[in-house]
């Protein structure tokens, strides 16, 4: 169990990065930085050569977004083959006691069809919904590994079994509230709102939300830097405001109801300060026009707050 648990914990690490490379990727419009995939134009690693773009006109060469491309395809390669390595070692241990086979296998195929997503990412010319679902893939990997990795000691004082729904509860919620991160990202719609608290000085304005949330426009369509009008990413912004405002005091209300037990204080103290400093870099993100830095601690930090409820849905369920 030690070796399992040492790539566990590995895969976290390495999974953690890739989700914040490919933040920082698609921050920095370089998600069709390489045109092809796996390759970028024809080879496996950035050419140098100066016409290597000419069957891709319509796409010339940017050796810098090609690079932060291929650096991210690099990172989920190697935590590829680490939840490989992951996965044969629970099949070879599987008849010995406590060893998780089905989460590991899971975990495998998760990735093998990450892999198809970024694959159509590319292919598709960031067609929202599936940079959507990508990241949501990303973020479901970072959690199950986290899963997997953490052993939780048994606590002297029982955590509360009552305490059990309403941290699935929370955890459903933030889910919901980092999909609709995502589709704000997606949608290029994060600076549909300059101000804040109010929209384009309103807090009430025009929107669109049956276009704003309609997954299914058309294939073909170059994605980058959005198709939508203003008042569908005005629709996108204001609901994910809202999200911020429900998945602030629900994971506040459970972190402080955890934090009354003993067993549980550490988990609901970092959901309590995760939770904090994603709402206030949220906030700060509009006040200073989204610059990069913030802007992709914005989507690490949201990370670690999945991983901190994560966590208190791990140890509420221990026995003691």
């Amino acid at each position: 169990m030690e070796l399992f648990r040492t790539l566990a914990k590995i895969s976290v690490v390495l999974c953690l990065v890739v989700v914040v490379l490919g933040a920082w990727v698609r921050l920095t419009d370089a998600g069709l930085g390489c045109p092809d995939w796996p390759g970028c134009y024809g080879e496996m690693v950035v050419p140098n050569d100066p016409g290597a773009d000419d069957a891709w006109p319509e796409r010339p060469l940017e050796t810098g977004k090609a690079w932060r491309e291929m650096i991210h395809r690099y990172a989920a390669g190697m935590l590829g083959f680490i939840i490989l390595a992951l996965a044969v070692t629970a099949w070879i241990r599987r008849d010995r006691p406590g060893q998780p086979v089905i989460l590991p296998t899971v975990v495998l195929g998760l990735v093998i069809f990450q892999a198809l997503l970024g694959m159509w990412t590319v292919t598709l010319l960031l067609k929202p919904l599936v940079v959507t679902a990508h990241l949501a893939g990303g973020m479901t990997t970072l959690a199950l590994l986290f899963w997997l990795a953490r052993q939780p000691a048994r606590p002297a004082q029982p955590p509360e079994p009552r305490l059990r729904p309403f941290a699935l509860f929370g955890l459903i919620v933030l889910a919901i509230q980092i999909l609709l991160g995502a589709w704000v990202s997606t949608n290029y719609a994060a600076l549909a709102c300059p101000d804040f608290p109010t929209c384009q000085n309103s807090f009430w304005p025009p929107m669109d939300f049956a276009a704003g949330f309609d997954p299914w426009h058309g294939l073909g369509i170059d994605y980058e830097g959005g198709i939508l009008h203003n008042s569908a990413r005005v629709a996108i912004h204001v609901t994910h405001r809202i999200g911020a405002v429900v998945t602030l005091v629900v994971l506040l209300w459970l972190a402080i109801r955890a934090s009354k037990n003993t067993a549980l204080g550490t988990a609901g103290g970092l959901v309590m300060g995760a939770v904090i400093l994603q709402f206030m870099l949220g906030i700060i993100m509009v006040a200073t026009q989204l610059p990069l830095a913030l802007a992709v601690a914005h989507n690490g930090v949201a990370a670690l707050l999945l991983l901190a409820v994560v966590n208190l849905n791990k140890v509420v369920r221990v026995e003691n």
